[in-house]
């Protein structure tokens, strides 16, 4: 008998999404604020130009967390020790930033953060954040207990770190923190244009305690292998993705990164199958790659030969690559 995989319990909410897009210019700060007062946090809004508000919020609320992606127009947000007063967060709040650069004031000084940076701070220490470029930006607000439970410590100064670019990037920074990133990719899949309102409770707060320990600090095994999974994902066309290079990339040995898969009921090898198998099946029911061959394809997926991506892709999904193609093409006829 194989090994049994763990359960992987995941929240699902219904996203809420809005927009300032056919409000009236002269509401539309005031409806952002209210719309952030009771779905994310409370903060006062003043524009830094001549300009109407363009905003766009998605928020999804979970058991324990709420999470957020956030579109704007160049703009400045002030949380002042009144609106922390009359209305108190008591959480952390980690903000991603995708686009645009962005600085942060508060009584521990400036910081400036630019795309590929996330900042952890505590929701209920006034601060001053500034967009003069505009934003694109993920959120997430942990509530002070759910934080503490899991392990975190109180992000006092604030914290900015490294996580890159969420999603398949060719060219990934050496330098991001593959905790955070993982996050950002969880966040981004719940909540992002495509996301689908579902997300991993426990593994997004082991994430968090992770991104935030000490180099040295042991992690949550759910922590490194969503790190892990991230990593396979980013390198998934590579024939050459190794057991040791994805091991080096997340801190890990070769033998510890093995546990922690089994742990997960699978092993390098099976991860890197399934998870090129899965690609393999989204590209050959794609109209857009009907004109290439299924060997072309199996190559595009890291596979090294069309007798291997025939061998796995058979183990895994019980037929081969061009039977499958068939049944998606009779599908769409």
């Amino acid at each position: 008998m194989g090994p049994v995989s763990r359960a992987t319990p995941a929240s699902r909410g219904a996203v809420d999404r809005f927009s300032t897009r056919g409000v009236p210019a002269a509401r539309r700060i005031e409806l952002w604020e209210e719309h952030n007062a009771d779905a994310l946090v409370a903060l006062r809004c003043r524009m830094l130009e001549e300009e109407a508000l363009e905003a766009s919020e998605a928020n999804l609320q979970l058991d324990r967390l709420h999470l957020a992606h956030v579109e704007a127009s160049p703009h400045a947000v002030e949380r002042t020790a009144r609106t922390v007063r009359t209305r108190p967060t008591e959480s952390v709040a980690l903000y991603f930033t995708l686009r645009g650069e962005a600085y942060f004031h508060h009584d521990d000084g400036v910081r400036r953060l630019r795309p590929g940076q996330l900042l952890v701070c505590d929701a209920d220490r006034p601060f001053l954040r500034g967009f003069s470029q505009g934003l694109e930006e993920l959120a997430m607000k942990v509530p002070y207990d759910v934080f503490r439970s899991a392990g975190g410590t109180m992000p006092r100064p604030a914290r900015v770190i490294d996580f890159g670019t969420p999603g398949a990037d060719p060219n990934p920074d050496p330098n991001a923190n593959p905790y955070a990133a993982a996050l950002a990719e969880l966040v981004a899949r719940a909540v992002g244009p495509d996301g689908d309102g579902v997300a991993d409770e426990d593994a997004a707060l082991d994430l968090v305690t992770a991104a935030l320990a000490e180099p040295e600090a042991s992690q949550a095994a759910g922590a490194h292998f969503a790190a892990a999974e991230r990593y396979v994902r980013q390198w998934l066309r590579d024939p050459t993705m190794s057991a040791r290079r994805i091991a080096d990339a997340i801190g890990l040995s070769e033998r510890q990164l093995s546990r922690v898969l089994a742990e997960h009921g699978t092993s390098v090898p099976r991860l890197i199958a399934r998870r090129r198998v899965e690609m393999a099946s989204r590209m050959l029911r794609m109209p857009s790659y009907a004109e290439q061959t299924v060997e072309a394809i199996g190559l595009r997926c890291g596979f090294s030969s069309a007798a291997q991506f025939s061998r796995v892709f058979r183990e895994q999904s019980g037929m081969s690559p061009s039977e499958a193609r068939r049944y998606a093409l009779a599908a769409r006829a």
